[in-house]
């Protein structure tokens, strides 16, 4: 084995959002000791909500996705390495590639992210069937988008419908097949996915509820067709996975740090070893009342990264950043703050195609979805941000400025 590379510092692994805003936040607060972010992609650290949005452009294939610029981790003294880690020694304090490189750590956060769930029927493993994760996968898809006639997505989420989006834009044959009886069940309220569902169907994309795959066939290799337990095949050169994503936990796991679906964390995102953090979509974040929450969101991932920075530092208050999400399909702009649950009692405030459904629980706002109506959510998120209490009544009339409700909304819990 090589030797150690350091014994003290700060060591990063994953060169995501999370992993990348964790150094650039130590620099900027003053953390003068050694940063190591290991990378475990070819390529320099890049944005990921461009990957289901700008990239498939046909415009896309010169820009460049980089999240900084080439001298931005040079420049703060952050020891970039590409290299993929193998195993987590916590005794010896250090992380061991699979090309034998070692570092050692004072600190560790583990950034590692997730992977797309793969769908475990025949066929899957067929010339043709794509995931959208990587730069790679991006690149892959958008070429393909411009080959193919029938394309198949499997997955009404978020993913799914931005790629149905910019395979309608080609005007291609495009068809969703979701599980469940609406698009984007697991994140917002039966209004939003109904004014989803009418864009796409006007775009011309067909959408399958209630319905799964159960094989994909091909003929040398290559797709040709999907089969779903209803019955029916549909002529497929193209069949794209969106069925959700899975936390890359094993090498946490594998150390014995407690997981749940995720890399279990505390409110300061540290896990049970008090030397190791674990921040983005590879956390599972345990709350007062001892449920678990795991959120898939960039923004969720940067504040993270930004807090246990602060942590590393000696803050010693709680993670509590609200959380706040977007998608871009065509020409809807979908954006949510909070986390709304089926329970919530919801008012809906609508002005043509703009929408907004604000979630209450207990007389309390909690989440605010919106479709073409970012100045709602704008205000929402401060609203949110701040932990004000809404009059029901007033939120509900649809000609009260939602700005000026904001002025007059109570302040709780001496929050500002």
């Amino acid at each position: 084995m090589m030797g150690a590379a350091g014994q003290s510092g700060v060591l990063i692994v994953g060169g995501g959002h999370a992993g990348v805003q964790t150094a650039a936040s130590l620099r900027e607060a003053g953390y003068a000791d050694r940063i190591t972010l290991v990378n475990g992609e070819p390529h320099r650290p890049y944005d990921r909500p461009s990957l289901s949005k700008e990239a498939l452009d046909d415009a896309s294939a010169a820009q460049d996705f980089s999240l900084r610029g080439e001298d931005f981790f040079a420049s703060r003294g952050i020891d970039m390495v590409q290299a993929r880690v193998a195993r987590l020694d916590r005794d010896s304090k250090s992380v061991v590639a699979e090309d034998g490189r070692e570092w050692r750590y004072e600190h560790l956060v583990l950034a590692t992210g997730g992977r797309p769930r793969r769908l475990p029927v025949p066929g899957a493993e067929l010339a043709g069937v794509a995931e959208l994760r990587s730069l790679d996968d991006a690149r892959a898809l958008r070429v393909a988008l411009e080959a193919a006639t029938n394309i198949v997505i499997i997955g009404g989420g978020f993913i799914g419908l931005e790629v149905a989006a910019a395979a309608a834009a080609r005007q291609r044959h495009v068809t969703v097949i979701e599980g469940s009886d609406r698009l984007m069940k697991r994140v917002v309220t039966p209004h939003v996915s109904e004014i989803v569902a009418d864009y796409h169907r006007s775009c011309g994309v067909e959408l399958h509820f209630d319905d799964r795959v159960t094989e994909i066939r091909g003929r040398g290799g290559v797709v040709g067709a999907v089969l779903t337990a209803e019955g029916e095949e549909l002529a497929a050169d193209l069949v794209v996975l969106g069925v959700g994503m899975v936390a890359n936990d094993e090498l946490a796991a594998a150390a014995g740090l407690p997981t749940d679906h995720g890399i279990l964390v505390d409110q300061q995102m540290r896990t049970r070893d008090r030397a190791i953090f674990a921040i983005g979509d590879c956390a599972a974040v345990e709350d007062e009342s001892g449920g678990v929450h795991r959120l898939e969101s960039i923004q969720s991932a940067t504040d993270q990264a930004r807090h246990v920075a602060t942590t590393i530092l000696g803050n010693t208050d709680p993670y509590s950043a609200t959380p706040w999400f977007w998608s871009n399909q065509g020409a809807l702009k979908v954006q949510i703050v909070g986390v709304g649950n089926p329970g919530d009692r919801t008012v809906v405030r609508r002005d043509g195609n703009r929408l907004s459904v604000f979630c209450l629980r207990h007389g309390r706002l909690v989440a605010i979805e919106s479709v073409n109506d970012p100045g709602t959510h704008m205000v929402g998120r401060r609203i949110l941000e701040r932990g004000e209490v809404l009059d029901e009544h007033t939120l509900a009339d649809g000609d009260y400025d939602l700005r000026q409700i904001a002025k007059r909304a109570v302040r709780v819990g001496g929050r500002s």
